[in-house]
């Protein structure tokens, strides 16, 4: 019964770009002073009983927003039918309020009134938010006994249903039944197949419509960009213009994402061109994609400068009584400047726009913070992140995994582990950022033994070790002279985790087995892993022949560093050091000499300490 269950190159647009058109809202705000004094007259002459004058009060509260007062009046309504309790269900479900939508679906079957397909659409529609699977296939069986035949919505409704909660199944025989369909339905399929990840079924899904809409090219588009196939996605953008379709205010949202994943920075300049001849440069979410996409590209200047059309009006108004906030796409075009500084390298930049932001409180989030945090770790300024750690307690933001792993690898690099570990006991989680900052920041310290036993507790907690997580310990048993451990471990990344092991690791290892003194074994691990062209590794090798004062051993390599990167200053230098370690000071002047004729000057060495 149904009560029992309801329980790369440059790119040209083409000229014939369309215009776009700000769509309007299709619920427009009532003046809600109009709607009290209805509501009012109509208490006082009797008249609220009405069924069509109920019905239609109960409209005009739920078209401004006003669901409190509309919910009182529903209560004061003796005859309710279908159609003032699909109105208040259709209202809480616009909101999203999911719960309250099932609470009053479930009182209208009680009460003995039938939905009709605006009420079903609106129950299937918080059935697919919240993946509530066993109400929406009950109500869906409940429509196939009673022999409801449904119409075009009601059926995309049950279709984005049974997507949302991954029955592709159902999906796909459902909609090979619906008799009629539009393109909302053939919308909803390419999503469906994109969010599977079948790329190209969804890609001849998309070349067999007949008709595409905007709403068709920006699901492919931004679903191809989701799936890591941004080239795909390029040539789509690029057939979506010369097709002449109307690019909406969220295709160049999702042009701009594009521009910023292939740092195309000539697209994404081209895109806002198009963004001012066509007026809609005032969009704060067009903004904010602007920002990040400059940023990503490399061009914080022009970032900066797209930054300084946002209004700042609502950030002027402070306890002055009146509720001002910050829009959410002003909030995420500062917090991409921000971002966007520490990308680049332009710490300080970074943080006096962070400290505006502050000054004039506008809402910072978790990622911006914890970006900041990693520029105070590698621009040095202690100091400030330090006053960082009191904000994030001062405006009561949740220490999370991120949060706290990069307060973790500031105070670690600092020479603060004691805080570090502070940070650490403060947060239970099993995150691996978390866990890999700490191992991470023990081996910084020198502290090989103590990296080695957190790694173990991780693991035995059920954590998988990423590919940073490796690295840490390894270099945790280098600096310890761990060298059984290290192997154990290298050897767990491969066979245990199926993690291919990457050039810091490799070096790691070769470092590993130097600074052990066993540069025989160092000799046959980088042949036997066929790593011998990565000069990385052979540099490793060089210091730990200077570092045990095997000169000869370290004049071989010299020869083969030599090989691979003949312009590099570090081979000259490691190799000369080595020379005058031993005193061989013939030797090492002519490695000076050259590495002088060749004219390759060393780079200054920089240090924040």
């Amino acid at each position: 019964m149904l009560n029992s269950v309801i329980t790369s190159s440059r790119f040209h647009f083409p000229r014939f770009l369309s215009r776009w058109h700000r769509s309007s809202s299709p619920f427009p705000h009532s003046d809600s002073t109009n709607v009290y004094a209805l509501h009012a007259n109509s208490f006082k002459n009797g008249s609220l009983q009405t069924s069509n004058l109920s019905s239609y009060l109960l409209n005009l509260y739920v078209k401004s927003n006003n669901l409190d007062h509309a919910h009182k009046l529903f209560d004061e309504i003796l005859l309710r039918n279908t159609q003032t309790w699909t109105i208040l269900i259709s209202g809480f479900a616009r909101i999203g309020s999911s719960d309250m939508v099932f609470n009053l679906f479930r009182e209208m079957r009680v009460a003995g009134a039938l939905p009709n397909h605006f009420t079903l659409s609106s129950v299937f529609k918080c059935c697919s938010r919240v993946s509530n699977l066993l109400l929406g296939k009950g109500v869906h069986a409940w429509i196939l006994r009673n022999g409801i035949v449904g119409d075009i919505v009601l059926n995309n409704s049950l279709l984005d249903f049974y997507l949302k909660c991954s029955v592709f199944e159902y999906a796909e025989r459902l909609f090979e039944l619906m008799k009629e369909r539009d393109l909302v339905s053939c919308n909803i399929m390419i999503a469906a197949y994109i969010r599977g990840g079948d790329v190209e079924k969804s890609l001849d899904f998309f070349r067999n419509l007949p008709y595409k809409d905007a709403v068709s090219w920006n699901t492919i588009i931004d679903g191809l960009m989701q799936c890591g196939c941004e080239r795909y996605a390029f040539e789509q953008l690029y057939d979506m213009v010369r097709s002449g379709t109307e690019l909406s205010s969220f295709s160049f949202s999702i042009a701009l994402m594009l521009a910023s994943s292939l740092t195309h920075i000539e697209l994404g300049r081209q895109l806002h061109e198009r963004v001012l001849k066509f007026g809609i440069n005032s969009d704060g979410f067009i903004r904010s994609s602007l920002v990040e996409m400059y940023c990503k590209c490399g061009r914080v200047d022009k970032a900066s400068l797209v930054l300084r059309e946002v209004p700042l009006d609502f950030l002027s108004i402070q306890n002055s009584g009146v509720r001002c906030e910050a829009p959410a796409a002003e909030i995420v075009s500062w917090s991409s400047m921000v971002s966007g500084y520490i990308l680049n390298g332009k710490y300080e930049d970074g943080l006096k726009s962070f400290r505006f932001m502050v000054r004039k409180q506008v809402a910072v989030d978790i990622l911006t913070i914890t970006s900041i945090i990693s520029a105070c770790t590698n621009a040095g300024t202690f100091e400030f992140g330090l006053q960082i750690h009191a904000y994030i307690q001062k405006i009561g933001h949740r220490m999370d995994a991120y949060v706290g792993s990069s307060l973790i690898d500031m105070y670690s690099k600092s020479g603060s582990l004691d805080d570090a570990w502070m940070i650490f006991r403060q947060i239970n989680s099993t995150n691996v950022v978390l866990w890999t900052s700490m191992i991470s920041g023990c081996a910084l310290h020198g502290q090989g033994r103590e990296a080695v036993r957190l790694f173990d507790e991780m693991v035995s907690q059920g954590i998988v070790p990423n590919e940073v997580t490796f690295l840490g310990v390894l270099n945790a048993c280098s600096h310890a002279g761990l060298l059984d451990d290290g192997c154990r471990y290298f050897r767990m990344m491969k066979d245990v985790f199926c993690i291919d092991p990457g050039v810091e690791h490799f070096t790691s290892m070769v470092d590993l087995y130097g600074r052990a003194g066993h540069l025989t074994e160092t000799k046959e691990f980088i042949f036997a892993n066929g790593i011998s062209h990565l000069s990385a590794v052979w540099k490793s090798f060089l210091s730990s022949c200077r570092l045990h004062k095997n000169v000869e051993m370290g004049k071989w390599v010299s020869e083969i560093l030599l090989q691979i990167s003949p312009s590099d200053a570090g081979t000259y230098i490691l190799s000369s050091n080595m020379c005058a370690a031993n005193h061989r000071w013939d030797e090492a002047a002519r490695v000076r000499t050259l590495m002088h004729q060749k004219g390759i000057k060393k780079q200054p060495g920089q240090s924040w300490m």
